[in-house]
Parts: C-alpha cells; structure tokens; sequence
C-alpha cells in the first residue's frame, strides 16, 4: 500500500520503520511539504492534536485516498472535510523511532472510519478497538497514566533515591518486581508497604525525611494506596 506519513518526529518516524517493515511503501514528509504527498491511498496525520484540523484542511479533498491520524483523545470531527476518514491509534510508548517500531508491530489499536486503517493494523499485526466518541477521552488518559504518568512517577524515585545518596537504577528490579506482581495477582494483591497495612508512624517518617518539594507527590501516591488497601479490606469482608 502507498502510504503518506506527514510528521516526521518520533511517532511518525515510528511508523514509517514499522509500516515498511510489512511491505509498505511509505513516504515520510514535514507538515510544511503538504506539496509533496505524492500520489497515497492513505495519508497518515503523525502531527500534534491541535494541529490535527489545520493539517488536514490543507490538504486537497479527494476519495482516492484516506485521511487519518493516530491521536488517541480525537475521532473523526478534525478531518471533516474529506471523503474517506479514519484513525488508528496504538496503544505503544513510542519514544524512538528504534524503540516504538517493533512496539507498533502486534500493539492494541484504538481505530474508527474507513477500513482501510482496520486492513493497516492487520498488515502489522495489531489488535484493533473500537471505541465511542465518548470513550476517547479517557481510554487515553488511561494511557496517558499508564506510560507517562509512570515515567514521572520513576523521575519522583529518583529524586528520592539520590536524597538517599542512591540511584535510581538501584530502585528499579523493586519497579519491576511491583509491576510483574500487578499481571500476575493484580493490583489489589500486589500493594505492599506500609499504606497497605495503615502504618502511620513509618509514613511520617518518610514525609521528615524525604526533600519537601517531593512531599506532596509522596502525598499523594500515599492516599491512593490507602484507597487501594481499604478497597481489598472491604472485599475480603464482604
């Protein structure tokens, strides 16, 4: 399939290396070369949200080819304009184009329009979803909290872990070791430390000892696992 990549930073890139992988003919562009899309059946918007509707305005109307875009909050309103319309969103950290490639092989997909996008996930060996209008806000910010919210959760630890006059890299088997329990007895089972069984004296002292401006994260992470632990109390009372 001629496919037209237009955004060429680290997600677009990412598809461009996962889509020719399958066999695809790919061209890669900037959001300033729309000149340049060459003749597609699918035009692949990898850009920003918000520039989502300019870029696709620009580009000529025509039902030869499928407009779509791979932003996970958005559907299908900013490509209003043409004919045939679609997005496929991946479920994939995506930070480099050598990382998130192989990731968008066999990746969950969130997609809607044409079907042409359904016969592209399938080329790469996805799983694709479909959502409503009204599920897209949070099945991304699901998403948002799954990667991104974890990645800055590990930036917490490590400013904690060098206040300790350690690493982080010292603190990450443990990481890992939370995250493997989670799959493997979820989330409820796997919460341990001294949220899980109400040790209020333990948390104090972590709040005196830990740098203030990191307080209110610890805080806050603090709270959820209460929340957590209260819910398995009353489960396993009831």
């Amino acid at each position: 399939m001629n496919i037209t990549i237009i955004g060429a930073g680290r997600c677009g890139s990412s598809f461009a290396t996962a889509l020719r992988s399958v066999g695809h003919d790919v061209r890669l562009i900037h959001h300033d070369e729309l000149d340049h899309v060459g003749e597609p059946q699918l035009i692949l918007l990898s850009v920003p949200d918000d520039a989502i509707s300019s870029v696709s305005d620009q580009l000529v109307s025509h039902d030869s080819y499928v407009v779509a875009h791979v932003a996970g909050s958005r559907g299908l309103g900013e490509l209003a304009k043409h004919p045939r319309v679609g997005l496929m969103h991946p479920l994939a950290a995506l930070p480099t184009p050598e990382l998130g490639a192989p990731r968008l092989l066999s990746a969950l997909y969130s997609v809607a329009g044409d079907e042409l996008v359904t016969e592209v996930v399938a080329s790469l060996g996805g799983r694709a979803i479909h959502l409503s209008d009204e599920q897209r806000a949070a099945y991304h910010a699901t998403a948002s909290v799954a990667a991104n919210h974890l990645v800055a959760l590990m930036g917490h630890v490590q400013v904690l872990a060098e206040s300790a006059g350690l690493t982080l890299e010292d603190f990450l088997p443990l990481a890992h070791q939370a995250l493997a329990d989670v799959a493997l007895m979820g989330v409820s089972r796997a919460l341990t430390g001294p949220a899980s069984r109400a040790d209020m004296a333990t948390i104090d002292a972590h709040l005196a000892a830990i740098p203030e401006s990191q307080r209110s994260t610890y805080v806050a992470m603090a709270n959820a696992a209460f929340e957590l632990a209260e819910q398995r109390r009353s489960t396993s009372n009831a």
